[in-house]
């Protein structure tokens, strides 16, 4: 057997394996898409079957945008998206000052604070939802929209390291002579270092963007009013073991609630490659 024929042959093995490790991946995907179609008493004679043997997807998808509870699933998605892009927002400002001051500007025991910051991320979520709960409960801001956003607005240890590693590669005589030029502090991060760290933003962005849309811990324990639910904790009321539960409007609104996310992760992929990539290489 010649060199070239046993490369064909390796190569179309690769791709055979490749395509169908990519089905398995993507394959709970598909049959969310194609169960969102099938009708509710149907839907489990045949699980793993991604065509509908009967075709629901119109009722499926109008009764799941009907919601639930008398609130619509419009509802649901802009409590959803206001928290997620306002929360987004605020955990990337302050994680970018937060790395700004920590790499950046010297200051007594910015070593030891930079420590404590990396110490949190081995903290679990979930502990520190008491305390976060009982200063949301002394602000009068439980069962507010607020209440899921503000806790953002403290930063991220992940996405200040991320940013933290990223002004450690760029120069500080580019400070120096925006210093001499008359640029102060704030001056220089957005001026001089923000377009360098372009990539590291957009990659904290698209993280800290997928971690709040998903989120279903803080608003189950934050939130007590149907109309101020988030998706993810408003998918859970299409489910009733008590009456009837509405699977294909789940499964429907469950398609719906991926989309910005996909979206938003194809539009920005190639920052977040560029971001891995560049520190991984600076680090």
């Amino acid at each position: 057997m010649g060199m070239h024929t046993k490369k064909k042959i390796n190569s179309i093995r690769f791709h055979i394996g490749a395509c169908l490790i990519g089905f398995l991946m993507i394959y709970p995907l598909l049959w969310l898409l194609a169960s969102s179609f099938k009708s509710n008493e149907t839907m489990f004679l045949d699980t793993y079957s991604l065509i509908p043997k009967v075709w629901d997807g119109q009722k499926n998808y109008r009764s799941g945008f009907a919601g639930v509870g008398g609130v619509t699933f419009a509802t649901f998605f802009m409590n959803s998206l206001t928290v997620t892009v306002i929360g987004t927002g605020g955990c990337v400002l302050t994680s970018l000052l937060a790395a700004y001051a920590l790499s950046r500007i010297k200051f007594k025991f910015s070593g030891l604070w930079f420590g404590c910051v990396m110490m949190t991320m081995m903290i679990p979520p979930q502990v520190m939802v008491v305390p976060q709960y009982i200063i949301l409960k002394k602000l009068n801001l439980i069962d507010t929209r607020t209440a899921l956003i503000l806790p953002w607005f403290f930063g991220g240890a992940f996405f200040i390291f991320l940013m933290v590693q990223f002004f450690r590669g760029i120069p500080r005589e580019l400070d120096e002579a925006a210093e001499i030029d008359g640029c102060g502090k704030i001056g220089i991060l957005f001026r001089i270092l923000v377009p360098v760290v372009k990539p590291a933003i957009i990659t904290s962005s698209i993280f800290a963007f997928y971690w709040i849309w998903q989120d279903f811990f803080q608003p189950l324990i934050f939130m007590n009013s149907a109309s101020k639910f988030t998706i993810p904790l408003a998918l859970n009321m299409y489910l009733d073991p008590n009456s009837y539960n509405n699977y294909g409007g789940l499964f429907a609104m469950s398609v719906i609630s991926l989309l910005p996310v996909i979206i938003f992760f194809i539009i920005f992929q190639r920052y977040l490659v560029d971001g891995i990539a560049m520190d991984g290489i600076k680090g």
